[in-house]
């Protein structure tokens, strides 16, 4: 397939799942992967996925994404199954790395790190799940600017949930300092977004081109997505993304 004049943009979404249960208190994962497979990413990061107490079957409808490549952050194993994150990408893997976040008295946390060889070009990714505590994730998202750090010139993202709602906190002044372009759509709660804790963060090297959310996704768990398209070469007229408003109505900012 020729990708000549064919534009290089990628779908990236995060989504905390809450365990693929709603706010009527069902497990019921059929609801998620419809979401998903109806924006249809590329690279799809989810959060809390909980296979505790659970058939072993019960993740099948995850499976059904044609991302058919995924890595697993298991951050809580039990002999009734497993909790944690997972990054699923249309194009392998490589470099996959597991970045133990955790600390001591608090839920464990990790990053995957990996890189990606997409068609147009290669991406350094990172998925993450930060901790709840203020001091936890100062010094999480210090491990994260190590992370951020270690590629030159490749374009490099983070997404995920960053359990971060100071508006001028470490976390939001690191991250803007190593990877200025970010999401700033309200995704917790669902039902009533206040707090933009879902985010996706780039580096100058990609530009995000437009941004948004899916309020139906307020059916199936606590958070909304957060879903991006980016462009990993600048474009010859550099423009401000689009967004998503409060009200959920899709908002350009340049007409």
């Amino acid at each position: 397939m020729s990708l000549e004049g064919v534009a290089p943009s990628l779908r990236l979404m995060t989504w905390n799942i809450h365990g693929g249960i709603g706010p009527d208190r069902c497990f019921d994962l059929s609801r998620i992967a419809a979401l998903v497979a109806r924006h249809r990413p590329d690279i799809l990061a989810l959060q809390e996925v909980d296979t505790r107490g659970r058939p072993v079957d019960c993740l099948a409808p995850l499976g059904a994404f044609d991302i058919a490549h995924l890595t697993e952050a298991k951050t809580m194993v039990v002999p009734d199954g497993h909790y944690g994150h997972v990054l699923y990408s249309r194009w392998p893997m490589r470099d996959v790395v597991l970045h133990d976040l955790s600390m001591r008295w608090h839920e464990p946390r990790m990053a995957i790190e990996t890189r990606l060889e997409t068609p147009f070009g290669p991406l350094h990714l990172a998925a993450v799940h930060l901790g709840l505590a203020i001091w936890e994730r100062q010094r999480q998202v210090m491990a994260l600017a190590t992370i951020a750090r270690r590629i030159g010139d490749i374009p490099t993202v983070m997404m995920g949930d960053f359990n971060d709602w100071l508006s001028f906190g470490r976390v939001r002044r690191t991250m803007a300092e190593l990877l200025p372009e970010r999401t700033r759509l309200r995704s917790f709660p669902a039902g009533r977004p206040m707090l933009s804790l879902d985010r996706i963060y780039c580096s100058r090297h990609a530009t995000l081109v437009r941004a948004f959310t899916d309020l139906e996704a307020a059916t199936a768990s606590d958070h909304l997505p957060v879903i991006a398209d980016i462009h990993l070469a600048m474009a010859d007229a550099r423009r401000e993304p689009d967004w998503i408003d409060d009200t959920g109505v899709e908002v350009s900012l340049w007409g």
